[in-house]
């Protein structure tokens, strides 16, 4: 039994410090409004972003981290990963873990390599398929955590893995986190389709195209084709494009009902890390040399320079290839 500090008390944090509780003596939940952690130490649950869930007792919502730690699991938004991590004190012993999906605009940097580059230490990646709520309620879920030194991989693995919670190791760390910060602006697209009322086939060839756009950039980034055929790629791909729960699919089942974008973030209340990524994901892609016609698309609905119908339209008049 060790020591876990959960940097970010967002509904993924919180579900995140919930279901490893059993595996640490003590974990310690950060949050960066003092009022949040205040009101989660009254009421012991987070009322804001995860409510009704209660906070295992060895669960401690914290406004400063302090002390030795084994391990600091990084479930901050991608944008302010930077911000928050460049003052943290790093304990000598804790290894790094970051659990957040997205790419930094600006540098295109990896969540995982903006807080090497501030940190100077290796970070082990986790992602996979998984909604707050049902981790958090405790429902069998699959993640795998990737890392380039594979003992590190092995001691997440062992430390973090519970009855419910199974988790698989990889040596692919980029391939695991493109596949997680790329599948939120497919599951934009794919919140589009829904919101336009289009079927089943439509949803299914958006995301086995979603998925060829997503593996294109991330084995020109240095990953491995399979690695997206996994949990991290397709699994995790089909649960953001179909699942009721996932953010970045609101956003565009309400843009195709014409709200406007800025309505649409201002009334969720959480963070969509996809409407973020997109552009930085077209960025890297121009610097490869790989072509992301929906992302491209998204791109353009998400500057308002494209109707809903007509980036479908779009989509369906380019040019005929093979497969």
């Amino acid at each position: 039994m060790s020591h876990l500090q959960v940097v970010g008390a967002g509904s993924w944090g919180t579900a995140l410090a919930i279901v490893l509780s059993p595996r640490f003596a003590r974990v310690e939940l950060w949050a960066r409004d003092p009022r949040l952690v205040a009101a989660m130490q009254k009421a012991r649950e987070n009322s804001r972003y995860l409510p009704g869930f209660p906070l295992p007792d060895n669960v401690y919502p914290v406004a400063e981290l302090t002390g030795e730690t084994d391990y600091l699991l990084n479930v901050v938004p991608s944008q302010h990963t930077r911000r928050i991590w460049q003052p943290l004190a790093m304990p000598a012993k804790a290894q790094l873990v970051s659990a957040s999906k997205g790419i930094e605009q600006g540098s295109l940097l990896r969540v995982s390599e903006v807080m090497t580059e501030v940190t100077g230490r290796p970070v082990a990646v986790l992602s996979g398929p998984s909604f707050a709520k049902e981790v958090a309620a405790g429902e069998p879920a699959a993640m795998v955590v990737a890392a380039s030194d594979a003992a590190l991989a092995t001691a997440v693995q062992e430390a973090f893995s519970t009855p419910a919670f199974r988790l698989y190791t990889s040596a692919d760390p980029i391939g695991v986190e493109l596949g997680a910060a790329l599948k939120n602006v497919i599951a934009i697209a794919a919140g589009v389709v829904q919101g336009l009322g289009l079927g089943s086939n439509t949803r299914a060839a958006l995301i086995a195209r979603g998925l060829a756009e997503i593996t294109r950039l991330a084995v020109a980034m240095g990953a491995e084709a399979r690695t997206l055929s996994g949990l991290a790629g397709l699994g995790d791909l089909v649960l953001t494009c179909t699942g009721e729960l996932s953010r970045n699919r609101r956003v565009g089942i309400e843009l195709a009902q014409g709200k406007p974008l800025t309505e649409v973030l201002r009334t969720m209340g959480m963070v969509a890390e996809g409407v973020d990524t997109t552009a930085a994901a077209l960025e890297l892609a121009a610097r490869c040399g790989v072509e992301m016609p929906i992302a491209a698309q998204v791109a353009r609905l998400l500057r308002s320079e494209v109707s809903p119908a007509e980036a479908i339209r779009q989509l369906m008049a380019r040019g005929l290839k093979g497969e």
